[in-house]
């Protein structure tokens, strides 16, 4: 009862706690600063990845004899990967539903497998591109090796 008792009072008295500030709004201000930075800092790197990546793209493309700006289309890239792989190319599509995109997740490193295979690449090396995507398209983007359209089982684009 004693608990009781303390609450009622306490919630009767007039000493309750202000939650108005006495500050002048200026860690408002410096919490608005710090989040508007870090939205542009990610947006940066964000913008350098794309670049990067579109860059290795065109190279890939070029080897596969496939039009290198298609790299700067975002959706567009996806499905041309895709085609060069031996997948379908709806399957960039289907990337963009929520839990459909895991298996297209699947066929897209089926696809970097036979990207792989066509360049010369051994199995293994789609490791590199389930874990560490961006280096596995530098690599093929600045290595020596040629399009090989008979290398893989995947069926090519021109019997298509």
């Amino acid at each position: 009862m004693n608990i009781l008792t303390t609450l009622a009072q306490s919630y009767y008295t007039q000493d309750t706690y202000d939650m108005t500030s006495n500050g002048t709004g200026d860690d408002a201000a410096a919490a608005a600063i710090l989040v508007l930075l870090f939205m542009f800092a990610a947006f940066i790197f964000t913008a350098i990845i794309y670049v990067v990546i579109a860059l290795c793209l065109m190279k890939i493309f070029k080897k596969a004899g496939v039009k290198p700006w298609i790299a700067w289309v975002p959706v567009y890239n996806n499905w041309k990967l895709f085609e060069i792989g031996g997948q379908q190319g709806f399957w960039a599509i289907l990337s963009l539903v929520p839990v459909v995109s895991i298996v297209s997740a699947i066929y897209m490193y089926i696809a970097m497998y036979h990207i792989g295979k066509k360049l010369g690449k051994e199995g293994y090396f789609v490791l590199l591109a389930i874990f560490l995507p961006i280096i596995w398209s530098i690599w093929l983007a600045v290595d020596s090796s040629k399009w090989n359209d008979k290398a893989s089982s995947a069926p090519s684009l021109n019997q298509a």
